[in-house]
């Protein structure tokens, strides 16, 4: 008696762990980028108006720095560039009037110590309300 030979089955993928692994995955990415919506921060920026015009009238302060990181305070020079004599300098052009914004304009080859001295002594002084002056690039528009 001849036996044939039994047909080998194919073997049967069980496709449900990974369905299952899929769909974990799919719902982690959903809940993870649902959290960038909540950490947004809204700001309301002011609108320009009357009291624009009104504050560009204000007194300033300006703090010009040149190449070799020397001072110049409403268009004076600074004696020297210790962080003593540019707080005085800038004590004595505040009149001690802490509410009056201070523009640091450097050149664009200005150590950087430069202007952190002239930050340290504007803060130190009082004054809190600094801005930097900056030139728009050529390449934008």
């Amino acid at each position: 008696m001849r036996i044939r030979p039994s047909r080998q089955q194919l073997p049967d993928i069980n496709m449900a762990p990974l369905i299952d692994c899929v769909f974990l995955l799919l719902i982690f990415f959903m809940v993870s980028t649902t959290f960038k919506h909540e950490s947004e921060v809204r700001i309301e920026l002011p609108r320009a108006g009357e009291k624009a015009a009104e504050e560009s009238n204000r007194k300033l302060i300006e703090v010009a720095i040149d190449q070799q990181g020397r001072f110049f305070v409403n268009h004076e020079a600074v004696i020297n560039t210790e962080l003593a004599t540019l707080m005085r300098a800038l004590d004595r052009a505040s009149n001690a009037r802490a509410d009056l914004p201070v523009l640091i304009s450097a050149d664009a080859r200005t150590p950087h110590q430069a202007v952190m001295t002239a930050l340290d002594a504007a803060s130190r002084v009082g004054l809190l309300h600094i801005t930097f002056a900056a030139t728009k690039a050529a390449d934008q528009p």
